[in-house]
């Protein structure tokens, strides 16, 4: 595996983990030894390359760093990565992408390459974009981006004519889906779906344990009409219920 492959493989491991930030993967590496490595952290904890340095340490210093997103350099909940990079005494920086974000957008790197600090970019680049495709509509939009799940029959049905099937699709589709909850901040069903089929709407892991971070769960209901003992409203997170005026008063507290 190269070291970029690597360090997108890491950043794999934190997507869903650390909105509103990227899930980014970075592996430092020394005379072709691998001496750190690490993903980002929740928000308001380290980054992937700070998790790198400090695993490194003094191995730092003349060392060659491999990221999927390019280094941040402004402040936020942590102190930029840029600045971190270059205290360290790394000598080249391998960056998959630029970061999106219009408010670095290539100026990470360059404040790395003005120091001396030797830049390479496009290592992993189609992979990352991928990656980034999320995050990148949202820091140049504002709006989210958002994937729909439709699930049918070989002749065109979404359920039987009773309405009483649980599942249409295999477990191999619907491992997919824990997968997509699992990266996703936010998943909305209509109330009709709450109603016919009572779903949990959780991500789970493979072995069907409940994860540590559930995303939010969005219940389109302009009559206010889900059930108080819909089993979604006790599952571990948030549900969020959006009504209209239309709903009865007694439906609202």
């Amino acid at each position: 595996m190269s070291h970029m492959r690597q360090a997108l493989a890491l950043a794999r491991l934190a997507l869903g983990t650390t909105s509103p930030n990227p899930a980014v993967g970075a592996v430092i590496v020394r005379d072709g030894v691998v001496v750190g490595e690490g993903f980002t952290q929740p928000p308001g904890h380290a980054h992937a390359e700070v998790m790198a340095l400090q695993q490194a340490g003094r191995n730092s210093r003349d060392a060659s760093l491999y990221v999927t997103l390019e280094p941040c350099c402004t402040y936020g909940r942590t102190p930029p990565c840029t600045q971190a990079i270059i205290a360290a005494g790394i000598s080249e920086v391998h960056a998959a992408i630029t970061d999106p974000n219009p408010r670095v957008n290539g100026k990470g790197l360059s404040e790395l390459e003005a120091t001396g600090i030797k830049v390479y970019r496009g290592d992993g680049e189609e992979e990352a974009r991928e990656m980034y495709e999320a995050f990148a509509r949202h820091v140049n939009t504002g709006l989210p981006f958002v994937t729909a799940k439709f699930a049918m029959s070989l002749d065109g049905k979404i359920a039987t004519h009773t309405g009483d099937s649980k599942w249409v699709t295999g477990p191999l589709a619907r491992g997919h889906v824990q997968e997509m909850r699992r990266t996703c901040d936010a998943i909305m069903v209509g109330v009709n779906t709450v109603l016919r089929d009572n779903p949990r709407l959780t991500a789970r892991d493979r072995d069907g344990s409940l994860l540590s971070r559930q995303p939010l769960r969005v219940i389109l209901d302009s009559k206010a009409r889900t059930p108080t003992d819909a089993i979604l409203l006790s599952e571990p997170g948030l549900t969020f219920i959006a009504v209209t005026r239309s709903a009865a008063d007694g439906r609202i507290a």
